[in-house]
């Protein structure tokens, strides 16, 4: 991988996603958040029940999305909603909920295509997994990429397969690998999440990840701390063997993160820090409300004051 440090300045040490959306836009652009009641292999029993260990979808879902309205429905309440805050966005349609690839591709092509269609809507952005991509959405992708923005967002959530399984996630590192390279060379923007703090991870397990995800062809990068959810298997877990987690407290996710960034290679674009779920479903950790604008200041501050940058410590490999 190549390493160009052209988006790290001494004012913002890392490269953040704004100034990666305005390489890629002339305009102010917005995500809308879209559910259209996927499911997961892990949880249909193709693979597992159950779901991820961690996951309550009702976490992270706005509540213009909810699936009980239509495709149409929510795409208009979402642009509504933003129209009120920016003046004149264009809009991408992120499919969020769930693995958004997990469906026919007959059934796929249709919702995509509709919100394509939308005067104000000029791309997709696709969550889903990296055991979810069938020859046909992959090839379907790559053919609107050629006159749309198209990404594809990909849980990675760990790099360690003992961690990939204690988690639920049914799949392994080597597939997650595997998916990004069949995906690359498309002129589809790849991203990556990432749990930062998952049961039984060191540290350096932690600082790992980021040189694992560095050799991957990711454009952009979305960090997570754990945060115990209620209605999970995880909090089932953390009530009963509260010893096996270790949750951060902010001041030392902060110093985690920044440590994190000088390992990561210096052109992936970090898309947040931080996730907030709603108070009434969080059993852990309490950061009083912490937003992830805020923790974007607090990570530059800190690494200005320790004269530290997003890939000081990132060795491409030869």
């Amino acid at each position: 991988m190549k390493s160009d440090f052209s988006a790290i300045t001494t004012d913002t040490p890392f490269y953040s996603f704004s100034e990666y959306l305005k390489k890629q836009f002339s305009v102010p652009v917005q995500k809308i958040s879209l559910n259209i009641g996927s499911t997961c292999p892990n949880r249909d029993g193709t693979k597992g029940y159950g779901g991820c260990t961690y996951c309550n979808v009702e976490s992270f879902s706005p509540d213009y999305c909810q699936n009980e309205k239509d495709l149409s429905a929510q795409l208009e309440t979402g642009i509504r909603f933003f129209e009120n805050k920016k003046k004149n966005p264009a809009f991408l349609a992120y499919f969020q909920s769930y693995s958004n690839t997990y469906a026919d591709f007959k059934s796929l092509q249709l919702l995509f295509d509709q919100v394509l269609c939308h005067d104000h809507v000029i791309g997709l952005v696709i969550g889903t997994r990296p055991d979810c991509l069938s020859d046909e959405i992959i090839s379907y992708l790559e053919e609107k990429a050629k006159t749309a923005y198209v990404a594809v967002e990909l849980g990675i959530e760990s790099t360690l397969n003992r961690t990939l399984e204690k988690i639920n996630r049914c799949h392994t590192f080597e597939e997650t690998v595997a998916a990004f390279d069949r995906l690359s060379n498309r002129k589809i923007h790849l991203g990556g999440h990432l749990i930062m703090g998952l049961p039984g991870e060191s540290k350096t397990d932690i600082l790992n990840h980021a040189k694992a995800i560095s050799k991957l062809p990711v454009d952009t990068l979305k960090l997570h701390q754990l945060q115990v959810i209620k209605g999970t298997i995880m909090a089932h877990q953390y009530k009963h063997h509260p010893e096996e987690f270790h949750l951060f407290d902010y001041e030392n996710y902060v110093e985690l993160v920044s440590e994190f960034l000088t390992w990561l290679r210096p052109d992936i674009a970090i898309e947040r820090f931080t996730s907030q779920s709603p108070a009434h479903l969080l059993i852990a950790p309490d950061w009083g409300g912490i937003k992830n604008y805020q923790t974007v200041e607090h990570v530059k501050a800190h690494l200005q004051l320790k004269g530290l940058r997003q890939g000081l410590n990132y060795t491409p490999d030869r």
